[in-house]
């Protein structure tokens, strides 16, 4: 009755400010990162990734003067990328962990990002402050991607500072370069894990559903899928139809082409030309495309040229999981 004799009256009634929406998405965004740092699960898995990055560096501090001592390798003047790629054979370099691990990173920070709320009765309560949806789950994958990045971001550091400490050694900018990058590709890479299983964990009602079935997406990938191409390339194209150098290298290509829809795949092949500079093809080459070819380092920006189709198919495959997760997420009933 008061707001309509304010009304009568002509007079201005003022109502309450809306909340601001890059405001609310922050400070979900303060919540997420400050609940995952309390947690147990991600505690182990960082000490995990630490233990074996500092493992490797042990290991290739222990062999860098015969490893920069072989002039047969053309790489052997990089040596801070000798750092994450160089071993001694007692256990493999940080990279090829980084691809086992990375995985498990990712599937760890987003398994229960939305069932466990629901589950808890906490998205209704968080639906309930001036938060849109839309907030939520973009917080829930910004929040772990600043984890990862910053701590992908500080064992590099890390690693740079050890070099400098032990060696002696000044790091050329081409060096920062590739290794900031190696690391945004990293980054890129435990980002379409999250995203997978923050799909599932809005897909499956039950966190125990979610985890075992994006722990079955990266076992298939890891371990089955490379058995499984096989079994279908040679049911489909026998050995003893490959008679000529054309039909090897072909076949080889086909084999490639289909292997890189794994993602481990793609992360393994663009760390190893970000990596190791003289590495200037990702597929077979012929004699007559070897001929007259001095084993050199590339320039940076023409490894970045070949490894930009992995680059981009690791950021599409983020990026649809995403956008599926997004359109499930908005479309649910919640209140149930």
């Amino acid at each position: 009755m008061k707001s309509l004799a304010a009304f009568s009256k002509g007079t201005s009634i003022k109502s309450e400010p809306a909340a601001n929406p890059t405001t609310a998405f922050w400070v979900v965004v303060d919540k997420e990162v400050t609940d995952h740092i309390r947690s147990w699960r991600l505690i182990l898995l960082l000490a995990l990734l630490a233990l074996t990055f500092f493992g490797a560096l042990y290991v290739s501090l222990s062999n860098i003067r015969s490893i920069v001592s072989n002039a047969q390798d053309p790489d052997n003047t990089f040596l801070y990328l000798k750092l994450l790629t160089s071993t001694d054979g007692t256990m493999p370099p940080f990279h090829v962990f980084l691809n086992f691990l990375g995985p498990l990173l990712g599937i760890a920070l987003g398994f229960d990002a939305i069932n466990s709320e629901q589950n808890n009765g906490t998205l209704i309560r968080l639906m309930a402050q001036p938060v849109y949806r839309d907030n939520l789950i973009l917080a829930k994958f910004v929040s772990a991607l600043i984890l990862v990045g910053t701590l992908f971001f500080t064992l590099v550091l890390l690693m740079i500072g050890a070099g400098l400490c032990i060696t002696g050694v000044l790091i050329e900018p081409v060096e920062v370069l590739r290794i900031f990058t190696f690391t945004v590709l990293a980054v890129v890479y435990v980002g379409f894990w999250l995203s997978l299983s923050i799909l599932f964990s809005i897909a499956f009602k039950q966190t125990a559903t979610s985890a075992l079935a994006a722990i079955g997406v990266w076992l298939f990938f890891t371990v089955f899928y490379q058995i499984v191409v096989n079994l279908v390339m040679a049911a489909f194209i026998p050995r003893h139809t490959i008679h000529t150098e054309a039909d090897v290298v072909g076949y080889n290509e086909m084999m490639l082409n289909v292997l890189r829809l794994a993602p481990s795949q793609l992360f393994s092949d663009a760390t190893t030309t970000l990596l190791m500079p003289s590495v200037r093809s990702l597929g077979p080459m012929t004699m007559e495309q070897m001929a007259g070819a001095i084993p050199s380092p590339l320039p940076f920006m023409e490894s970045l040229m070949v490894v930009w189709p992995q680059l981009s198919g690791l950021l599409a495959a983020t990026f649809l999981c995403f956008a599926y997760s997004y359109y499930l997420f908005m479309r649910r009933e919640i209140r149930s």
